[in-house]
């Protein structure tokens, strides 16, 4: 039986506005995690070799403007044919450690933000290789560059991308490992048995929303942090609430 060839949709608006408007939020959420994610890990690699915090350069509110701004940039160039959020790039991390641990030379007693400022500068280099590299693939086409890039090249630089996260990744999830093997599960399950766009969603809209509602089962509503740790064995309670004098005073008016 001779398999059918899935043609790729080169134009998104052939899906339709609707799932368009789906898919652009869900590549939404999975990019705002990333571009927060970023400026925050950047603050503490300063932060741990310089002893300061920074102050300026690659803040969240920076990079989310830029993330925002270099957006409708790209829709525009685009012609609104691909519902996409461009965010942070996770592959200049190694670059920022490397500068945030220098200590020798002219960046011995540097600050924080001044090292900050020629890492950023770095990536403002690569900014203008990529807009050089940009020109070139406009000028000699797609199909010609695959040839020198095909999957078994970017797929290892990916490969090793993931890889020096693999820490963050840990770390974050040994706050809850229960919520995170949910997120895991159902990442996995709609992969190799979800069809459509419930496959496309799987990777951040359907398992941010599983996850959330996991963790709402052990979240406190109503109580406080303190109460929460003393008696419900640090059970998360993100809102806040009663404490324990509020507790001796409301307890009495609801006894039979």
């Amino acid at each position: 039986m001779e398999q059918k060839k899935i043609e790729p949709i080169r134009d998104a608006r052939k899906l339709g506005k609707a799932k368009m408007l789906i898919l652009g939020i869900q590549h939404m959420f999975a990019m705002f995690g990333a571009t927060i994610l970023v400026p925050i890990l950047v603050s503490g690699y300063f932060q741990a070799a310089c002893g300061e915090e920074l102050t300026r350069g690659l803040s969240v509110s920076v990079t989310l403007f830029c993330a925002g701004f270099g957006t409708l940039i790209f829709h525009l160039c685009t012609k609104f044919k691909v519902p996409a959020f461009l965010g942070s790039s996770f592959a200049f991390l190694g670059g920022f450690y490397t500068v945030a641990n220098l200590d020798s030379g002219m960046y011995a007693g540097m600050s924080a933000n001044d090292k900050a400022a020629y890492a950023c500068g770095g990536i403002f280099v690569a900014g203008m290789l990529y807009f050089v590299l940009a020109l070139i693939i406009k000028l000699v086409g797609v199909n010609r560059v695959m040839k020198f890039l095909p999957p078994v090249v970017t797929g290892p630089i990916i490969i090793c991308i993931g890889l020096s996260l693999a820490g963050s990744a840990i770390t974050n999830a040994s706050t809850n490992w229960l919520l995170a093997f949910v997120a895991l599960a159902v990442i996995i399950i709609f992969n190799i048995w979800g069809k459509g766009l419930f496959k496309i969603m799987s990777k951040m809209g359907i398992s941010t929303i599983r996850s959330y509602r996991g963790a709402k089962i052990f979240e406190a509503i109503g109580l406080s942090e303190e109460l929460s740790k003393a008696y419900f064995g640090g059970l998360g309670s993100p809102i806040g609430g009663i404490r324990f004098m509020g507790w001796n005073s409301e307890v009495p008016v609801y006894e039979i």
